[in-house]
Order: structure tokens, then sequence, then C-alpha cells
């Protein structure tokens, strides 16, 4: 296993974000994790970076405690992309995704012909290739949004962690987007993604991780996890016939 979680809870004040969450993130595996606003998903990512506080309970990382990981070093191993990230400044898209390369750099060093490698493989996985010299600030939030995956990607990470990061793009690029999570874990990539879009998570990830309330109610292959009784516990919806075989949905 490359994460795991061991009956791990996270408070904020006299907020529980998550009680007794017990897990694992696996090498060569996309895990979709999906629940309501506010059921703990961002937490669970933010934990696993040493990022949030844990109240009880342990995060392991490639087998050693978060605890006993160095800042750099922890850097290398895990690569992240948060949620709404944004970049809107008068920067070239390929130094920006450069930055990716940042934890493998001497402090203040350059980047040398490696890093440059990896941020033009990253850039052309995501399709943005075509803008590379152009600056952040004259994308589109979409073409912004490729890049920053460009930037998670070029870290070249044992795990990759993800937070709604196709909440900005058109159906194609979420769809190559799923692609990508897939073509990293078959690298060996531990993969984990947030995701709202259930059609997504149902089609593209090989386990999906349920949270309610910051619990983990459901985990295992997408037709159990998503099984009825769960739809209707978590999300208050149940399956509608679709004549497209695209899996519908309907509020209870």
């Amino acid at each position: 296993m490359s994460v795991s979680f061991e009956q791990v809870s996270v408070s904020f004040g006299a907020r529980a974000a998550l009680t007794q969450v017990s897990a694992t993130l696996e090498q060569g595996t996309v895990t979709g994790i999906i629940g309501p606003n506010g059921a703990g998903k961002t937490t669970l990512l933010r934990t696993a970076l040493g990022l949030q506080p844990v109240s009880y309970g342990t995060v392991r990382v490639l087998d050693k405690p978060l605890s006993e990981w160095p800042r750099d070093a922890l850097a290398r191993a895990m690569a992240y992309l948060p949620q709404g990230g944004e970049a809107r400044w008068p920067m070239r898209v390929e130094d920006l995704v450069l930055l990716g390369r940042l934890p493998h750099r001497a402090a203040f060093g350059p980047p040398d012909l490696k890093d440059r490698m990896a941020a033009l493989d990253a850039l052309a996985r995501c399709d943005a290739t075509p803008f590379a010299n152009r600056r952040m600030d004259e994308l589109s939030a979409g073409e912004r949004a490729r890049v920053l995956f460009a930037r998670a990607l070029a870290t070249g990470a044992a795990v990759l962690l993800a937070d709604e990061p196709a909440a900005y793009l058109d159906p194609s690029h979420q769809l190559r987007l799923m692609e990508l999570l897939r073509e990293e874990a078959r690298r060996g990539t531990a993969v984990a993604v947030t995701l709202h879009d259930l059609s997504l998570a149902a089609r593209h990830c090989d386990r999906i991780l349920v949270l309610h309330d910051g619990r983990l109610v459901a985990d295992g292959p997408p037709a159990e996890a998503l099984a009825d009784a769960t739809l209707a516990r978590v999300f208050q919806i149940a399956r509608s016939p679709d004549s497209l075989g695209l899996g519908a949905f309907r509020r209870l």
C-alpha cells in the first residue's frame, strides 16, 4: 500500500471532520473519494499530506508513519492538486509547470534538463503543449486547470492526490483527465481523486470510498460502493433508466 489511514479522526475545534476512518490508497489503483459537501473528502487528502493534524489514529505513507517523513522527502513522494487552485499570474505556462519539480532541486537551484523534460512531458499528456509559452493570465479557466494538473504530474510522485480536478473542464477534457489518472495508476502511482460526478467515478475509478458526515460508509469496487442503499442514504438519490447507458440518477 502507498497510504493508509488507521482509525483516523480529525477535528476542527468542537466539530468532528473525520471520525475513525480506516482506508488505504493502493499503488496502481485509481481511488475515487465521493460524498456530499462537507463529508470530509478534502480533509482526508490534506490529512494524508500532513497539512491537517490528526486528532487520533495514524497515517502511513509508503509504510512509514507520516510523522517520520522529512518535508522535502514527502514533497517528492506525494503530489497534490488542490481544489479550486487558481493561477492568474503573468507567468509562462512552462515555468509554472516547472514548479512541480521544486522538490527535486537544490534550494534556489535552476531546473536541469531532466526537470525540463518532465515538465514538457506533463504538458503533452495534459494537451497543454500548444500554450506552453503563453502566460497563465491569458488562459481560460479550463486551460489553467489543465496546466495546474500538469504541474502535479511533473513531480513524478509515487502518490498523486487530486481534489475536484474536473470542476472547470469541459466533458472532453474531463474524460481525458480520467484517462490520465488511469495512465498514472498503470505506471504504479497510487492515485486518489475527489469527485462530485458519480458517473465519472463509476466508470473510471477502480475503487471508491464514500464519506458521509466524516465517516467512511462504503469502500469497494464501484458496483459495491455505489449500491442503491448507499446512494439513498448518502445522497438521497436513486438510479434512473438511461437510454444512453451513461448512468443517470433521480432525487428521492
